[in-house]
């Protein structure tokens, strides 16, 4: 139930919907099983497994969207084309044409579609209203905006947008770097990515390397000035939360202190009760973090009318 990964955008603050409302917008699209002629299928499914599409507790809202899709390897296309392109030329005397080629593949993906093994995966959500938070539990955008692609299918109106601030993950990590410090609150921990803004794209990666040591930090200063930035670095916030920020905002290997973990084991005797505490402890520790990691990026940009 610990989000893994954030995916950070902004809803109106607060964002007047109905949880009934939402709830009922959500049903127009559940998630069904994949047909069996089709690659693909996704839909909405129970966060909880109680049957709610939308799980809430606080003023708290969760969501999942369920996406099932069936394995048909290209390969197993191709060579199953191949064998009957070869029987249809002994056959007509000549090589089949591009148009009988592509009709071939439509057939042959067409009746070994029903045959292919399907995986699923589901992505969740957190939804805070009151805050305007609208978080992904996604390791990359791609992800995120398939969900957000569902969503604007099932609302009427979701006026989502990106997170500004004022100053911009990339510029703000190399700042810290240079100073050897980081922002009220934030712990620089071992591990960094810089990389060169020319087309080699030239690359130079710490992992669990102390980044404060004589020796490293000068390293990292000399690659700054040299002209390299930082694409991803290991951040701690108030000892409760290790993480990677990335430079485009996103939010990696999030990981929640056992101390947290412990103190939501306690206050839960049974597995639904685990499961309240878990979301209320983890969006609790959300409605913090966030706050405090936009202040240390300048602030955030509100855009106007």
């Amino acid at each position: 139930m610990w989000f893994k990964n954030l995916q950070l955008y902004r809803l109106p603050t607060p964002w007047n919907i109905d949880l009934a409302k939402f709830e009922e917008q959500l049903a127009r699209a559940p998630f069904v099983k994949c047909p069996s002629n089709q690659p693909m299928s996704r839909g909405w499914v129970s966060p909880r497994r109680d049957g709610a599409l939308v799980f809430s507790l606080g003023r708290q809202w969760m969501i999942a969207l369920s996406v099932e899709q069936r394995l048909l390897p290209s390969s197993v296309v191709n060579e199953e084309v191949k064998e009957r392109a070869e029987a249809m030329e002994a056959q007509q005397g000549y090589a089949p044409g591009r148009k009988q080629l592509k009709d071939l593949r439509d057939r042959v993906t067409e009746e070994l579609m029903p045959r292919a093994f399907t995986r699923r995966r589901t992505t969740y959500v957190w939804v805070d209203p009151q805050n305007g938070w609208f978080c992904v539990d996604a390791a990359s955008p791609a992800k995120a905006e398939e969900v957000i692609e569902h969503l604007r299918q099932c609302l009427d109106e979701f006026p989502l947008s990106m997170v500004h601030t004022q100053v911009s993950p990339q510029s703000a990590m190399a700042d810290w770097l240079a100073g050897g410090d980081a922002p009220a609150g934030f712990t620089i921990d071992r591990d960094c990515e810089l990389k060169a803004v020319g087309e080699e794209k030239a690359a130079v990666r710490y992992v669990r390397h102390p980044l404060d040591g004589e020796e490293i930090a000068g390293e990292i200063k000399a690659h700054l000035a040299s002209g390299k930035l930082p694409t991803k670095l290991a951040l701690t916030w108030d000892d409760r939360i290790s993480f990677v920020l990335g430079e485009k905002m996103e939010i990696k290997r999030l990981a929640f202190l056992d101390l947290l973990k412990d103190e939501a084991e306690k206050s839960a005797e049974r597995a639904d009760e685990q499961f309240d505490a878990d979301f209320a402890l983890m969006t609790g520790e959300f409605a913090r973090f966030l706050p405090q990691l936009i202040e240390a990026l300048g602030g955030e940009v509100v855009d106007t009318p």
